[in-house]
């Protein structure tokens, strides 16, 4: 898979932590040359500085995937440092409080709502202009195991996942004629500081691995490892998927 990516222009949301930053580095260790954007710079710059430690090459672009502008700044600014975009992974995406669907505040629903799913979109539109201006490309969408099922006390969450599969799919119905390959990932319940994070993390843990038939949590490399693979050659005839990596949670 290494020649696939050598030189390859990748551009990953949320790369700060977690599964971006984990596809950061999978991306770069192939030889891709890897756009790094996050909200926060010094957790952007940190992947950037393990990227390069590695020998890789990387840039650091911060961007709020809520707004327009920045993406589409974003985009513009990776073409002109590189010449052009040959995969994005769409992967920003926080958490919403835990609270029923009458309790969850307008607040928070329209914080999940806008980072999840108008920050996927938007993500899309920017880089799918690109990808037909040259000819081709790849989306990789991170959507979820709650893109195929539910969790209660996760409505926003939930809605914005499902919405994250349904563009999914729209899109690569729109565009796969166009040599644009559009696929998603839907991760289970993934040890990443979203989980580690949660004050009550540890008592959650063994209620979390039980939903997994595996027997376990999902590691940053197992989502990572099928985000290379979906970008890769190797998935040239799989488009408009939701991948499933989630030790077996969906299928029961």
């Amino acid at each position: 898979m290494t020649e696939q990516f050598d030189q390859k222009v990748v551009l990953i949301t949320g790369a700060g932590t977690g599964i971006g930053r984990a596809t950061a580095l999978a991306f770069a260790r192939k030889g891709a040359r890897v756009a790094v954007a996050d909200i926060s710079a010094a957790e952007g710059e940190q992947t950037v500085a393990q990227i390069r430690a590695a020998g890789g090459t990387a840039d650091f672009h911060r961007v709020d995937v809520t707004k327009a502008a920045e993406v589409e700044q974003l985009v513009a600014d990776v073409v002109a440092r590189w010449g052009r975009l040959d995969v994005i992974h769409n992967n920003a995406g926080i958490t919403n409080e835990n609270a029923s669907t009458t309790e969850t505040t307008e607040a928070d629903f329209d914080r999940v709502i806008a980072v999840n799913l108008k920050g996927v979109w938007l993500g899309m539109k920017y880089a799918i202009n690109q990808m037909l201006a040259q000819g081709g490309g790849v989306v990789v969408n991170t959507a979820s195991a709650l893109s195929l099922r539910v969790l209660p006390g996760s409505s926003a969450y939930v809605a914005s996942k499902h919405g994250v599969a349904g563009l999914t799919k729209t899109a690569a119905v729109e565009y796969g004629g166009k040599n644009i390959r559009i696929n998603a990932v839907c991760p289970g319940v993934i040890r990443t500081p979203l989980l580690t994070n949660l004050p009550n993390a540890a008592e959650l843990e063994q209620s979390l691995v039980a939903l997994h038939p595996i027997g376990r949590l999902g590691t940053v490399d197992d989502v990572a490892n099928c985000v290379l693979w979906l970008a890769s050659d190797q998935a040239a005839f799989v488009h408009g998927s939701l991948i499933s990596v989630d030790g077996g949670w969906v299928a029961q």
